[in-house]
């Protein structure tokens, strides 16, 4: 009997010999649960998949972030399973992996209801319990059509091949760039097909190692993400390594819900949406105006003591200002169509610095004028996608707070590290404070623009400016502009969410674009760096991320009111009035409530207003020339004297508390 060839693998940093025909599941000795996946070479496995010599292999858990991955698009298998055992007609889209969960895409003849879903959760218990098998094989282009022949989307993605991954978002995860694969589920005992599904993987092993999940919601979706195309139903998803994973995530959603800046925006009454305005387009109330003129007032004034100069520019131009800036050839699907006007295509703006190029252009400039710094409160339009316009954190409509620095080579390194320092200073002061930094790089696109010198040149000098941060970097291949690198604060909130924030960019593309020149010190003639930085992104969009953060609870600096005087009684009215009117003289926004309820309904209404401060008064207040103090917290402090209270509302102000 002859011996069973062996083969060389690497695990775990040592080589070991094992029998050919070995799978990376034997060679783990994994139990499909705790480790549902390999690493082979650098690529992810099924546990299933046959080892090769000089294979390296390492494991995948479940909680790693490859793991969950796979558990979710597993799930997203389990999931349309379901539907079509369920809905015996409905057609398949796309189900991938997301942050935190997974959707699946069906064309289906009647939206989904809330009872629907329960069912084909209860559906998909049933299959998570019974453990079907993951089976994966390889099949031809014709084959494949053979077997989807029902699925006229997943025909189109064969169609596609290598370029589904583009044309389509999530597609990567069925069709790539090789051969096309099917996934099996198979009945654990007879082995019978009970589903199947284009797929180019990994699994886990079974559906049982499944350990939680939960159907989220429905909603419609555009197929490959047009407008042209049919509607779909999407169905969203949420699985995790274990149901204490589960319950804490959903725990973090019903936070997340009561933070949500469009509920509260409503419920303090701080912006709206109207229909008659259009998707994306917000109109600021007036206590959200005051909370929006506060922002900017304390952000200006710190450009100003930073030696920027304030610039404006119109919300249109003639379409060769973004051919020459190179927008249109690269950005055109973001901007809104061209009107027509005196023989001219004219745009809607969606960027500020084209036109800060022609105020710098506008004369001839000198090396002593440099650094220049412009600084504008610019608004801009871009054509967001219906579905992912997401109230202010993602609008068609939004003012940057948008500066342009245009430097020497020599300037660059001190400015940014001086930008950098300033706009994570300033982001500090509104309340934010855990920072990690991202660096965007340039890719493969032919897109980007520029000699690759000039791109290795303005990487590292942004790398070396973001190290002296002593903050996290993280590298972003390929998520550069087409003209520079740049880099990105992501900021984390409250309750630990990640929010791109600003954003410094280096270019010496739009320089050369522009023919932009100053005289330097020897009379010659050399063109400037341009450094591109939005310090808050939008106004729109930080407002948003700040009232999230504070959960509505602005810092009294930024509180639309705030304080409230309330009385006990109509006959306490005038002594809060004078308390008002001292405040007033401070600057302080303040209102007295003389309204007919009574007064713990009054309290409650500043509650919820989330007030800072409460001002109450009764008879014993007035007789001591005092106020009470009941804070945001339900604390109280009886009996302090007017002088002292107007003190400690002003210096809370003053202090940014």
């Amino acid at each position: 009997m002859s011996a069973v060839p062996e083969l060389r693998i690497t695990l775990a940093g040592t080589e070991r010999a094992v029998a050919a025909g070995t799978t990376a599941g034997h060679a783990l000795d994994a139990d499909g649960r705790t480790v549902v996946a390999a690493r082979v070479g650098g690529e992810l496995r099924d546990l299933a998949h046959v080892l090769a010599d000089g294979d390296v292999v390492e494991p995948v858990e479940i909680g790693s972030d490859d793991g969950r991955a796979i558990l979710r698009h597993s799930t997203a298998h389990i999931l349309a399973q379901a539907v079509q055992e369920l809905f015996p007609d409905a057609k398949l889209g796309i189900g991938p992996p997301i942050v935190n969960g997974f959707y699946y895409d069906f064309d289906v003849a009647e939206p989904f209801t809330p009872d629907d879903l329960k069912r084909i959760e209860k559906k998909m218990q049933e299959i998570v319990k019974l453990g079907q098998r993951f089976e994966r094989r390889a099949v031809s282009d014709d084959d494949a059509r053979a077997e989807l022949a029902d699925e006229p989307y997943k025909l189109e993605l064969i169609g596609l091949k290598g370029a589904a991954g583009d044309a389509a978002e999530g597609a990567g995860v069925e069709v790539g760039a090789g051969g096309l694969t099917i996934y099996d589920n198979l009945h654990p005992r007879t082995g019978e097909l009970c589903w199947k599904d284009l797929c180019r993987g990994p699994h886990l092993p079974t559906t049982r190692a499944v350990p939680a999940f939960k159907l989220m919601r429905s909603a419609a979706a555009y197929w490959r993400g047009s407008e042209r195309n049919p509607q779909l139903q999407r169905i969203y998803g949420t699985a995790w390594e274990t149901k204490d994973a589960l319950k804490a995530h959903l725990a973090f959603l019903e936070e997340a819900e009561k933070r949500d800046h469009r509920k509260l925006g409503a419920e303090l009454d701080l912006f709206s949406f109207p229909d008659e305005l259009g998707s994306g387009l917000a109109v600021f109330h007036p206590k959200g105006g005051v909370v929006r003129k506060e922002m900017e007032e304390y952000s200006r004034r710190r450009h100003e003591e930073s030696g920027y100069e304030f610039v404006n520019t119109p919300h249109i131009s003639k379409a060769k200002l973004f051919q020459t800036s190179g927008h249109l050839p690269n950005y055109a699907e973001s901007m809104f169509p061209p009107m027509e006007f005196e023989g001219h295509d004219y745009y809607l703006k969606a960027m500020n610095c084209p036109m800060h190029n022609l105020i710098f252009r506008a004369r001839g400039r000198s090396y002593r004028e440099l650094p220049l710094r412009l600084f504008e409160f610019g608004t801009v339009y871009r054509y967001e996608k219906s579905g992912v316009v997401h109230g202010m954190t993602r609008a068609r409509g939004f003012t940057q707070d948008d500066s342009h620095i245009y430097c020497t080579d020599e300037q660059m390194p001190a400015e940014l590290d001086s930008l950098l320092t300033f706009v994570l200073d300033l982001l500090r002061d509104y309340g934010l404070s855990d920072f990690y930094l991202e660096l965007s790089t340039r890719g493969d696109s032919d897109k980007f623009i520029g000699e690759p010198e000039e791109w290795h040149q303005a990487t590292e000098t942004l790398r070396q400016a973001a190290e002296k941060q002593n903050l996290d970097l993280v590298m972003d291949p390929g998520g550069a502009a087409y003209y520079g690198p740049k880099i990105s604060v992501q900021a984390r909130d409250a309750i630990g969410r990640t929010w791109q924030m600003s954003t410094i960019q280096v270019d010496f593309q739009q320089p050369k674009l522009f023919g932009l020149e100053y005289t330097a010190a020897d009379g010659s003639r050399r063109r400037p760096v341009m450094l591109h930085r939005a310090l808050f992104g939008s106004i729109e969009r930080f407002f948003a991320v700040l009232l999230e953060h504070y959960a509505g609870a602005f810092p009294a600096w930024l509180a639309p009111v705030q304080a409230v005087g309330i009385p006990i009684a109509d006959e306490h009215v005038p002594h809060l009035e004078a308390v008002a009117a001292k405040l007033r003289a401070e600057g302080i926004r303040v209102e007295v409530d003389s309204g007919d309820d009574r007064m713990q309904k009054k309290i409650r209404n500043a509650q919820k207003q989330k007030v800072p401060f409460m001002l109450l008064a009764g008879d014993d207040d007035i007789g001591k020339g005092a106020v009470s103090f009941r804070y945001r917290d339900g604390s109280q402090n009886n009996g302090v004297p007017v002088d002292d209270a107007v003190a400690e509302i002003v210096a809370a102000v003053r202090e940014h508390r």
